[in-house]
């Protein structure tokens, strides 16, 4: 068992186990969440109580959003007449991403309810709110570029995922995926308060070779890799994050029991102790940022692939 931890992300209910294959070194949930598990553990996260929190996150990382879309210029003449950004939320990266790419339309993928907000913004043309795998068939051949930043690791069956990205993917198209490393050295050193870990939603973490594998196998080339420049800089000041919640976790989260004078003096108290842990981290944060861009290491990491053929398993999610 690589760590075993509960939901340090919202304190809501139960634990939940991260498994390391011995051969291949793939890290996934086991036993993993059914979907209405991920329904419940997603709910107040992205959308409803925790929505205007993850948007003003996702908000801050226009310059990260323009350099995964930066990515496909040294690998193709023409700007991409269409990208479909799968997970994509309440698509920030296409809303930043057209400083790169004005003349694409970008349409965006989720389960959530964001996407027709983005929609709605015109931050992506079309949304289309659902599961990957079930649109194979209506969008096959449809897409020049599909993205998939910080979403396999999200998924149940990524290899269905990447199936389904070969299929709406015309010959020649691209794929682009970023996902958290976990092979990197932090995850090793910080044990559960890794942040990338991201327990309960993180199902899959795929080590850069086995990926490589998988995207050879469905007839693609790929044609770069980056793990410095898909660093997030959050290493430390995650673990502050995730361990300060682990110890005071909010008093007002409406599925805990109600809040007693008590533990709102503690809560209170954890959380002023953790502040100048904080300043450190981030200072921390900066400085191995700073080194991983160098060196080319990280906490992350990019693929960049082309689809060359028009090989597809006969059903979405075969694995050949």
């Amino acid at each position: 068992m690589r760590v075993r931890v509960p939901d340090l992300l919202q304190g809501k209910p139960g634990r939940f186990a991260l498994e390391e294959c011995a051969d291949c070194r793939h890290v996934f949930q086991n036993p993993r969440l059914t979907p209405d598990g991920l329904d419940f553990y997603y709910r107040d996260f992205y959308d409803g109580r925790g929505g205007e929190g993850a948007g003003t996150v996702f908000g801050r990382l226009g310059a990260s959003y323009r350099k995964r879309a930066e990515m496909l210029r040294p690998h193709t003449v023409d700007a991409p007449a269409s990208w479909l950004d799968v997970g994509t939320g309440h698509g920030h990266f296409c809303n930043a991403a057209r400083a790169v790419w004005p003349d694409t339309r970008f349409d965006g993928l989720d389960m959530g309810d964001g996407v027709g907000e983005a929609e709605r913004r015109g931050w992506v043309e079309t949304g289309f709110q659902g599961q990957f795998p079930e649109f194979a068939q209506k969008l096959a051949g449809r897409y020049e570029v599909v993205s998939m930043y910080h979403y396999l690791e999200h998924t149940r069956d990524p290899l269905a995922e990447l199936d389904t990205a070969a299929a709406v993917l015309a010959p020649g198209g691209f794929l682009a995926i970023e996902l958290p490393d976990p092979q990197s050295r932090m995850a090793r050193l910080l044990g559960s308060a890794w942040l990338p870990w991201f327990q309960p939603q993180h199902q899959h973490l795929i080590p850069a070779s086995n990926l490589r594998e998988a995207l050879a196998d469905r007839g693609f080339t790929v044609l770069a890799e980056e793990h410095g420049p898909a660093h997030q800089g959050n290493d430390f000041f995650g673990a502050v994050a995730l361990t300060t919640t682990r110890l005071a976790p909010d008093p007002d989260r409406p599925w805990a029991p109600p809040a007693t004078r008590r533990g709102r003096v503690l809560a209170h108290a954890v959380r002023a102790a953790a502040l100048p842990c904080f300043a450190g981290a981030a200072a921390l944060d900066a400085l191995r940022t700073a080194l991983v861009r160098r060196t080319d290491g990280g906490n992350a990491y990019r693929l960049l692939a082309r689809r060359d053929d028009d090989r597809l398993p006969t059903t979405v999610g075969e694995d050949r």
